[in-house]
């Protein structure tokens, strides 16, 4: 029942243990319990059916590629909700790609609007097969195919130095301001720069900068 309430899983185990003391439930439990449950309302269907079946059923906007007719490429997905946001706050857009940290290790390209009053949405996302260059030139079409009107485009793409996501922003949103993320910055001056300053004082400073 938390389960189909969106629960997390440690919220679940959490209020099993409140509900009874001597409960040896496991967080491992919980998680093979969720499984089978989601197993059970797929019926026969293969993952890739029942998410089809879904976002249908909750009437996602998605796209899809397909290798020999049968087998799942890439696949782009943005909710109604989202699109409308896209179209109301189209001026800065954050874009970065997680790297197969997802259990069917694949990236996960993620797009992020922000609104006028600095608060961020999801905008879209898409599991490619891959990081080329033309797996996120086909992302990034689509993600400007949500747009309403064809003169309306993004102001501004932040993104890592991602080489692919590069080149394909310049392909795709040629128009837009392509800037780099702060944070990835940061973590590479970190990374590659204290080692150059030595005293601690000094590099408090640089950070500071």
């Amino acid at each position: 029942d938390m389960t189909k309430s969106m629960v997390k899983p440690k919220n679940i185990l959490l209020t099993l243990k409140e509900h009874n003391a001597n409960s040896s439930t496991t967080m491992k439990q919980v998680y093979y319990a969720r499984y089978a449950y989601r197993s059970s309302t797929r019926d026969n269907n293969t993952e890739m059916r029942q998410l089809m079946k879904l976002l249908e059923q909750d009437q996602y906007i998605h796209w899809h590629k397909l290798k020999d007719e049968d087998v799942v490429r890439d696949i782009f997905r943005s909710h109604p909700n989202a699109v409308k946001l896209t179209n109301a706050c189209n001026l800065v857009f954050l874009v970065n790609s997680t790297y197969k940290t997802n259990i069917y290790r694949l990236p996960l390209l993620d797009i992020v609007g922000v609104t006028l009053t600095g608060m961020t949405f999801s905008t879209a996302f898409a599991y490619l097969v891959g990081e080329h260059i033309n797996n996120v030139v086909w992302a990034l079409e689509w993600f400007r195919g949500i747009f309403l009107r064809r003169d309306v485009i993004p102001q501004v793409i932040v993104i890592d130095k991602d080489a692919a996501l590069m080149n394909a922003v310049k392909t795709v949103l040629f128009e837009s301001t392509n800037l780099l993320c702060q944070f990835h910055i940061d973590k590479n001056v970190k990374a590659k720069c204290k080692t150059l300053v030595g005293q601690k004082n000094t590099w408090d400073y640089v950070m500071e900068a």
